[in-house]
C-alpha cells in the first residue's frame, strides 16, 4: 500500500524556516519522483518543488526559487522541503506526491498525502 505522510508544519513568522518532510512507504523511492505542492485557502494547488528519481535533479516553482530547497534521504524513504525566508504568501497546506517526470502541474499525481500545514505570520 503506498503511503505518503507530511510533517513539519506549524506557526511561523515572516522571514523564518520551517523544514517538512515526506515519509514514504509501500513503494520504492527510488522509482519515484516526489514533488511537493501547496494550497491556499480560495486557489488551485499549485506545484513547489519536486525531485527526480534516477538523478537527484530539482525543480522549483519561481515563487519558492532560492527561498526552498528539496532533498532526499533514500535510506529513509523521506524527501524533505527545507523552506527559508518564508512569507505570509507561504501560508498553505503543503503536500508531497508521486509527480512522473516531475511536472509540477497539479492533476498528473498518482499518489497524495494527507497534508501538513504552514502558516506564516506577518
Amino acid at each position: 500500500q503506498v503511503q505518503l505522510v507530511e510533517s513539519g508544519g506549524g506557526l511561523v513568522q515572516s522571514g523564518g524556516s520551517l523544514r517538512l518532510s515526506c515519509t514514504t512507504s509501500g513503494f520504492t523511492l527510488d522509482y519515484y519522483d516526489i514533488g511537493w505542492f501547496r494550497q491556499a485557502p480560495g486557489k488551485e494547488r499549485e506545484g513547489v518543488s519536486c525531485i527526480t528519481f534516477r538523478d537527484g535533479r530539482t525543480y522549483y516553482g519561481d515563487s519558492v526559487k532560492g527561498r526552498f530547497t528539496i532533498s532526499r534521504d533514500k535510506r529513509e524513504k523521506t524527501v524533505y522541503l527545507q523552506m527559508n525566508s518564508l512569507k505570509p504568501e507561504d501560508t498553505a497546506v503543503y503536500y508531497c506526491a508521486t509527480d512522473w517526470g516531475c511536472t509540477l502541474r497539479y492533476g498528473t499525481q498518482s499518489y497524495w498525502g494527507q497534508g501538513t500545514q504552514v502558516t506564516v505570520s506577518s
